[in-house]
């Protein structure tokens, strides 16, 4: 983890005023601790995190990219356009089980999507303490839409103009808007005595209100910019801290305006021992000095009383700078206290960078609750480090939440508690890497609650580029399946084009790290491609540096693959993260085990399926059909839904139908009632015994299964349909003038359940050129969404679709006598919204049928197809 207050790099995107705007705004509208604002990336299906407020970044890291089709609720927002309201962590868990482990604190969230004209460009949202449920916080939701919608219409605006709007960088980090009176800013300085240089960073100038570029830079020029009372002891008080006497507690001054800051010195140098004295005073016996100013606000009394404390005192502001730290503090974590103040915690003490210290500090900065941990001190030779009798023993600290900042207490602790005492950081020399500590909490959770989700290879692999490769900092991805003792690239993303070509469909006697790695069953790990070229000399390399992780994908002692994670800089692996790589192989490697199986068993599922619906549809001269089927995209089972055209008489039976359920059982389940439904209709039995006696068979086959059916016998000639429902949606009619309507059909229960059911017939006329649609419930059906949306969304497709055979104008309508579009195209454009779907929960079923007028009949044919 590092520390930063904030980016000086500039972004491309949005302008970042526009985007920290927008989250203080948040922030003041709901009374939440931190906001941010996701944007979409240039990538396709990713979101990035654009600014955060309120919460350091590094500690968000895990949530800085997210895909658009992960069970996350910005992916769902900016996917359905629905805001999401978490109350509470109950709800969380309840609905999001993966964000749920990552963030295992008691709070509540909202997102609502940022939108104009119909455009989204991303969402916006916000972490606030929890309430008991979601009516609680209504009325935040509505002021944060507010928010919203107004970002949203700014971005509609600069896209109009030209301006990208997309984002690709790391978040902004700001600070929120301050609850009270903004204590704890922090000014640095230093002074020069050589050559009377004075520097202040912006920040203490602004604190001394002095403006940006008119400060001369000067003992003197300093002076005069605090009140005159004051400015008569400073010179003198930076001299004697100059000679190695700097006063003991911070010095309190008061600017040309009143306002109070205290100003803390110290020698620059690091020489503790004070020079001998001068008694002419010159100069070159004088050392640099530095300093921080720092505004206290109203606490400045009690910050005094801090010092004067036996336990170490720090602050931090929300963004992980600390703000003030009384002398104890800086004894116990060995720092002085000049190098805290004003620094992050992380840059300043990095051995406190490791999960336990990470996760309880999130914490601190989402809920109200005091949260308190042990730390064990490191045995450190630093000579600049202030001595502690108590290295290699532990430390309690504590953390205290507040509005604006959290308040750190440290305590020795000689005794800690076996299941309380974390592990000591495994290097006292360097900060772990920052994603190494993240992903070694928080990942391994989240892979493994997605890799329940995932069912195919596909998406198990997706997981993993989406899960692991950001946890541990990586930029490439190869997964390899074995095959007959040979690998084959199941998966891969970041590598050069082509280079992993001549890697394909390799032997297992090839001398291949990712071959090597499966066949030893061994993890291996190169901290650079120096060091892979030479355990593997003419090996192709497809960058000059970098590191690699060739991680054996084995399941239950069974080889399943390889997985190759690839590095853009080199690095080291250090002995937790390998453990956790190597874990997190296993568990790729079950997934993918299952999914294998899977894709085998869908296969076959899917034939028989396939096998059951009709290869062609009954044809007739004066009438034209066309079907689609579309199966399901989620789960591991197949539907049971089917259409049908049948021959009925001198008419058309036209059928549709939907079987409880899903699997192999329900697709035989469809096969035989679309036997029976055909049977009965070859026959020119009326519809409603071709309902009744359909049920009956059904209760014969399976008391426990039940399906819906919608039955239509069709008289070309005349064009009366007669039609019978058995617990199905109604079908939807257009008329030739391009008006659509619901037919409301009369109707029975569904199949399967009741065998003194009746089906009523309701008489229906079906004019030439008009075309009536019957479909099942995953055409029009959402989760979340009310079902008679979703008929009334296709009603106005097939409104719009334009007449068969002819083109639509602006109005949907169309122009006589010109040639036109045909059946078969009208139901693509049906279906073409769920086609693109990457998530269809249900199968679809589609039937359309439109009736032609005597004098253009001949050569019609039934267009139909998959």
């Amino acid at each position: 983890m590092t520390g930063s207050a904030g980016n000086e790099r500039k972004p491309s995107g949005p302008p970042p005023a526009l985007l920290t705007w927008a989250v203080a705004d948040a922030l003041r509208a709901t009374g939440g601790r931190t906001a941010g604002v996701y944007l979409c990336s240039a990538t396709s299906r990713l979101l990035r995190l654009a600014v955060l407020s309120g919460l350091p970044g590094a500690l968000f890291r895990p949530w800085w990219r997210v895909h658009m089709d992960r069970p996350f609720p910005v992916a769902d927002v900016h996917r359905t356009g629905v805001p999401v309201v978490l109350a509470n962590a109950t709800e969380m868990m309840r609905h999001y089980a993966q964000l749920a482990a990552g963030l295992p604190f008691q709070f509540g969230s909202l997102y609502v999507p940022v939108v104009a004209d119909g455009r989204s460009f991303g969402v916006l949202a916000v972490l606030r303490p929890a309430a008991a449920d979601a009516a609680e916080v209504q009325a935040e939701r509505e002021r944060l839409t507010t928010v919203a919608d107004t970002l949203g219409a700014a971005l509609a605006r600069l896209e109009a103009d030209g301006q990208d709007v997309a984002w690709d960088e790391e978040p902004l980090c700001v600070r929120p808007p301050a609850a009270g009176p903004a204590p704890g800013r922090v000014g640095r300085f230093s002074w020069d005595p050589a050559t009377d240089v004075v520097t202040l960073d912006e920040q203490a100038r602004t604190l001394l209100g002095l403006p940006p570029d008119a400060f001369p830079g000067t003992l003197d020029a300093l002076a005069r910019a605090v009140d005159p009372t004051d400015a008569h002891t400073l010179p003198g008080l930076l001299h004697r801290t100059a000679r190695g006497r700097p006063p003991p507690l911070p010095l309190q001054v008061r600017t040309t305006e009143g306002g109070l800051r205290l100003l803390e010195l110290w020698d620059a140098t690091g020489v503790s021992s004070p020079p001998d004295d001068d008694p002419a005073g010159s100069s070159a016996a004088l050392r640099p000095i530095a300093g921080v100013l720092l505004d206290p606000g109203p606490g400045a009394l009690a910050d005094g009383a801090a010092d004067l404390l036996p336990e170490g005192v720090f602050c931090l502001d929300r963004l992980g700078l600390v703000v003030y730290a009384n002398a104890r503090a800086g004894h116990l974590l060995g720092v002085p206290r000049d190098r805290l103040v004003g620094r992050s915690l992380w840059e300043a003490v990095p051995w406190l960078n490791q999960p336990t210290c990470e996760e309880h500090l999130r914490g601190a900065l989402l809920t109200p609750e005091p949260a308190h941990f042990h730390v064990r001190l490191p045995v450190t030779a630093d000579p600049s480090s202030v001595p502690r009798p108590y290295e290699g023993d532990w430390l309690r600290v504590s953390l205290y939440p507040g509005a604006d900042l959290v308040t750190c207490k440290a305590v020795p602790a000689n005794r800690v508690p076996d299941e309380t005492a974390p592990g000591p950081p495994e290097s006292d020399s360097a900060a772990p890497d920052t994603t190494a500590s993240a992903a070694g909490l928080y990942r391994p959770i989240v892979l493994a609650i997605a890799l329940t989700e995932a069912v195919t290879a596909r998406q198990v692999s997706a997981v993993v580029m989406q899960e692991l490769l950001p946890a541990f900092g990586g930029r490439r991805l190869a997964i390899y399946l074995l095959q007959e003792r040979h690998l084959y690239l199941a998966w891969e993303s970041g590598f050069p084009e082509g280079f992993l070509a001549p890697f394909e469909g390799v032997g297992l006697d090839t001398r291949l790290p990712g071959v090597e790695t499966l066949t030893t069953g061994r993890p291996l790990f190169f901290d650079s491609m120096q060091q892979l070229a030479e355990a593997y000399p003419g090996i192709d390399l497809d960058a000059s540096e970098g590191a690699r992780a060739f991680l054996p994908l084995i399941a239950s002692g069974r080889p399943v693959g390889s997985c190759i994670l690839g590095f853009d800089r080199s690095r080291s692996f250090g002995s937790e993260e390998r453990t956790v790589l190597t874990a997190l192989a296993g568990l790729i490697a079950h997934a993918m085990e299952k999914a294998q199986r899977y894709d085998t068993e869908a296969a076959l599922a899917r034939g028989l399926q396939q096998a059951l619906l009709p290869r062609r549809l009954s044809q007739h001269a004066r009438v034209e059909t066309a079907g689609r089927y579309l199966p399901g995209t989620e789960g591991m089972d197949v539907g049971g839904d089917w259409y049908d055209v049948v021959g009925a008489g001198d008419g058309l039976a036209l059928v549709i139908g939907d079987v409880q359920g899903h699997g192999v059982q329900a697709a035989a389940t469809m096969g035989q009632l679309r036997s029976a439904v055909r049977a009965f209709a070859l026959g020119d039995r009326p519809p409603e015994e071709v309902m009744g006696g359909t049920n009956h068979l059904l209760i014969d086959l399976d008391p426990g299964q039940f399906a819906s059916c919608c039955y239509v016998r069709l008289d070309p000639a005349t064009g009366l349909a007669r039609a019978a429902r058995a617990g199905h949606l109604p079908p939807l009619l257009r008329h030739p003038d391009g008006r659509t309507e619901v037919v409301e059909l009369a109707g029975g229960v569904v199949l399967g359940v009741d065998p003194r059911a009746h089906y009523p017939v309701t008489e229906l006329r079906l004019e030439p050129g008009a075309i009536l649609a019957l479909y099942t419930d995953g055409l029009v059906e959402r989760p979340g969404h009310d079902i008679d949306d979703g008929i009334a969304t296709l009603r106005r497709a097939l409104a719009g679709a334009g007449d068969p055979r002819r083109p639509a104008d602006a109005d949907g309508l169309a122009a006589d006598g010109a040639p036109g579009r045909s059946l078969a195209d009208v139901a693509d454009r049906l279906t073409a919204t769920a086609r693109q779907a990457a998530d269809r929960a249900d199968d679809i079923a589609l039937l359309l049928a439109t009736r032609q007028a005597a004098e253009v009949t001949h050569g019609k044919r039934a267009g139909h197809g998959p």
